[in-house]
């Protein structure tokens, strides 16, 4: 009975985290800034940079979804050292993963539509 409480109490846990994995995810324009940031290597992107990438989502849209990501240490914001004004992004080691993870969920969906 205990293994059994403790196995449910896993999946349970297991369930949420995934849940708000996919709700992070699963998110439009999240998908989008992760995958044009994954496009970009070296020191990172600057805002207006990344803004034109995305077919000039609106800033709004765009801050509040860095913010999200930097929260959530999939991304990393950094002042550039020649302009403290200048603030670009990148992806965490983090968020590279989840390049990895968005790149199977595609693979599904594939799948899904044949």
């Amino acid at each position: 009975k205990k293994y059994s409480k403790l196995f449910m109490k896993n999946i349970t846990q297991s369930q949420s985290s995934c849940k708000t994995t996919m709700k992070l995810l699963g998110d439009y324009w999240t998908l989008r800034i992760i995958e044009a940031l994954g496009r970009h290597e070296g020191d990172g992107v600057r805002f207006c940079e990344l803004q034109r990438s995305l077919d000039n989502v609106n800033p709004v849209t765009l801050t509040n979804r860095l913010k999200k990501l930097e929260q959530t240490k999939l991304v990393r914001r950094s002042h550039a050292a020649q302009d403290k004004i200048s603030v670009s992004y990148a992806l965490s080691s983090l968020g590279k993963d989840a390049l990895t993870v968005i790149a199977s969920l595609d693979a599904f969906a594939a799948k899904l539509s044949q």
